[in-house]
């Protein structure tokens, strides 16, 4: 099945078009700057070299429409297109697992909107231009956070007035679950089976971990909103909740200003003074940057505690997996993290970290006593797939 999937920001819309059964992506790219001055298209095609083209993009649906010419232009027929897949970042309630687009369904997206506001508002405005624009195309809602939905009611809840709790909807949400979802589904195939309880590491910029025993997910460290759990680019991850109160009481700071301090301002980029790019935050470090050096340390010890934190859940752990930019792409990340890990047995081969491949890999010792991967992940190809089942229903 031909399949475009969309993947809408409050100023972005990144692309995807792909034959689910080759797996052959026909092209893909990023609408950015939608409604700012300098806007522009990132494209690329069966990945061949990526072109930049200024284009004014005042507002998603202009963006929806560029999609579809930029497409029409390099030779693809957008007749032939045959499902929209759209990631939303979170599907609340109404989302244990991904649906196809109705009234209904929609209307879903937005009442749960609060909860990712940035996200989901802008999500719901491209899905419905969608549907506008091509109402013969059907199109399908993958939720981030449905694969986590169905975690154990120990892991999703938290202790506070159930009242509140239930009036506002307040749980442990997750988040990259499509991602999460794919590492497991793409490790248990490359081993052949021979796994059954993983701690799937998607470490990027973003960051969370995922305890999965025999494909079901049984805890996640992300919670009612993506700050949650590792340190991350931007994130700060756990801290005492009251440092809120604290900042908001005592440093005069407004909900607003916490809010975007510790999305924003905190993380790597805060404990570095450089970057929230690990790259330029290993560089610092070579060059004897005490605060860069002090950024790793950190971001090792806090992923390795919160692994130990996902073994736990599932009293155990035979295999992990590496995946997303920095899990993908840093073997210094990686060794940092396995290192930490050594009292439970998990050893990592050094020559085989140091080897760069877009194809799954072992890189633990033979005797490490846990298997340790780097498995590319492919959250827009586990879009594809979703939107190829039901649409087939």
């Amino acid at each position: 099945m031909n399949v475009l999937v969309i993947n809408a920001g409050s100023s972005s819309l990144k692309y995807q078009l792909l034959d689910t059964k080759t797996r052959e992506v026909y092209a893909k790219g990023n609408c950015e700057r939608i409604g700012i001055d300098g806007s522009f298209v990132g494209h690329e095609e069966r990945g061949g070299e990526k072109k930049k083209l200024e284009v004014a993009l005042p507002d998603h649906k202009t963006a929806v429409k560029y999609v579809f010419q930029i497409l029409d232009e390099a030779g693809f027929d957008t007749a032939k297109i045959e499902g929209i897949g759209h990631r939303v970042v979170q599907g609340g309630w109404y989302f244990p697992e991904s649906k196809v687009v109705t009234d209904e369904t929609l209307g879903w997206v937005r009442e749960v909107a609060p909860l990712a506001p940035l996200h989901n508002y802008a999500e719901a405005d491209v899905i419905q231009i969608c549907r506008e624009m091509f109402p013969s195309i059907g199109n399908v809602i993958v939720a981030d956070t449905s694969f986590h939905y169905n975690i154990p009611e120990k892991a999703w809840r938290y202790a506070l007035p159930r009242d509140v709790v239930d009036k506002l909807h307040i749980r442990k949400y997750g988040a990259h679950g499509t991602s999460h979802r794919y590492i497991w589904r793409t490790t248990s195939q490359f081993l052949n089976g021979d796994v059954h309880k993983l701690v799937s590491c998607h470490l990027g910029s973003g960051a969370s971990l995922a305890a999965i025993q025999d494909g079901h997910d049984m805890d996640t460290t992300m919670g009612l909103t993506p700050l949650d759990g590792l340190i991350m680019g931007t994130r700060c991850g756990t801290i005492d909740p009251a440092t809120v109160c604290y900042l908001v009481r005592e440093g005069g700071y407004t909900i607003d200003e916490v809010d975007t301090m510790m999305n924003k301002q905190s993380g790597l980029l805060a404990l570095s003074g450089v970057s929230s790019d690990s790259r330029d935050i290993e560089a610092g470090a070579e060059k004897g940057d005490k605060n860069c050096q002090m950024a790793l340390d950190m971001f090792y010890y806090r992923t390795s505690q919160l692994i130990a934190e996902m073994a736990q859940s599932m009293h155990g752990f035979d295999t992990m997996a590496f995946s997303a930019g920095i899990g993908e792409n840093s073997a210094e990340m990686r060794l940092g993290v396995a290192k930490e890990l050594e009292w439970l047995g998990v050893k990592i081969d050094e020559k085989a970290n140091e080897v760069r491949s877009d194809e799954p890999r072992v890189i633990s010792t033979p005797d490490s006593k846990v298997k340790v991967l780097v498995v590319p992940t492919n959250e827009e190809y586990m879009i594809a797939l979703d939107v190829e089942e039901l649409l087939s229903k």
